[in-house]
């Protein structure tokens, strides 16, 4: 059938553009969205607050923290590992006098099937007697039963429930970003450059050019690759680590030795229009709907 109108719904295709439409309206499937700039934090914020760090430090993979946030992130971390390290241990120990229980049980058992057996050695027994000895209780308290006895209102002692078994927590702490094991002592701290304008009577925060480069005075922003000198502290241009400090591997602030290792690239956002070391790519995750 020809197409007659601007929204004739004819046709015999579900083009994708029809497919997009319905899913928005809907409200199923994934929706993807590029981030713009202000969804990016500045390279002076932190990983974890997002805001410019009042007493920065860095990692060895260069990801930025403030001081503050980090040691609140450690606390957290210690906190968390205290409370299922005394779960685990208290699941052991009940799991360990369980066992001893059952095996108590099983001993006592044992006793009384040797003690009936000893009986029937000493003196015959009619034939009502041997079958009352053969029957088993039928009561669900015997046997040691009455301590797991089953339970409809308890959602953990119900016929179905299995008891979930609590592994033993690790000890570590790892970094929120990069994944990588994250100790006290790998925490750097930094130091930023500022821009001092006399006739700029603005409020550090509201700059847009706060820091610069100590040895060549380059603003530092999202859009300048940036590096951290170990020995110092202080944060460079990469251009100036290239063209610079490579050339005799010397530090210029402080005339001292540097090596491959002093030199810690700083991971900093987007520019907004082009990736910088972060996926600008947003997905909002919603029910799908299956025929």
């Amino acid at each position: 059938m020809t197409r007659h109108a601007r929204n004739c719904t004819a046709g015999a295709v579900y083009t994708y553009h029809e497919k997009k439409k319905d899913a928005a309206a809907s409200g199923y499937g994934t929706n993807s969205q590029r981030v713009g700039k202000d969804s990016l934090r500045d390279f002076d914020c932190c990983c974890l607050s997002l805001q410019p760090c009042r007493d920065p430090v860095i990692t060895k993979d260069g990801y930025l923290f403030d001081k503050e946030a980090i040691l609140q992130y450690f606390l957290t971390k210690k906190k968390e590992y205290a409370r299922k390290l005394k779960e685990y241990e208290k699941q052991k120990k009940k799991r360990e006098e369980t066992s001893q229980e059952q095996t108590a049980n099983e001993e006592l058992e044992k006793l009384q099937n040797f003690l009936k057996a000893e009986k029937t050695i000493v003196f015959k027994k009619t034939a009502k007697q041997e079958e009352e000895a053969a029957g088993s209780s039928v009561s669900n308290m015997s046997n040691g039963r009455d301590k797991q006895l089953p339970s409809f209102w308890i959602p953990s002692k119900t016929p179905e429930s299995k008891e979930m078994i609590l592994e033993k927590p690790d000890k570590n702490i790892y970094c929120p970003v990069s994944g990588k094991i994250l100790k006290m002592k790998d925490l750097l701290p930094i130091k930023f450059t500022e821009v001092k304008d006399p006739d700029d009577k603005k409020a550090l925060i509201v700059k847009t050019a706060r820091y610069m480069c100590p040895i060549t005075h380059d603003i530092l922003s999202n859009s300048t690759p940036c590096a951290v000198l170990r020995t110092t502290g202080d944060v460079v241009t990469m251009e100036c680590v290239e063209k610079l400090i490579k050339k005799d591997w010397i530090n210029p602030l402080d005339n001292s030795k540097l090596t491959e290792e002093d030199i810690i690239p700083l991971q900093r956002g987007g520019t907004g229009y082009s990736a910088a070391n972060v996926n600008l790519q947003g997905k909002h995750e919603r029910p799908v709907l299956q025929a």
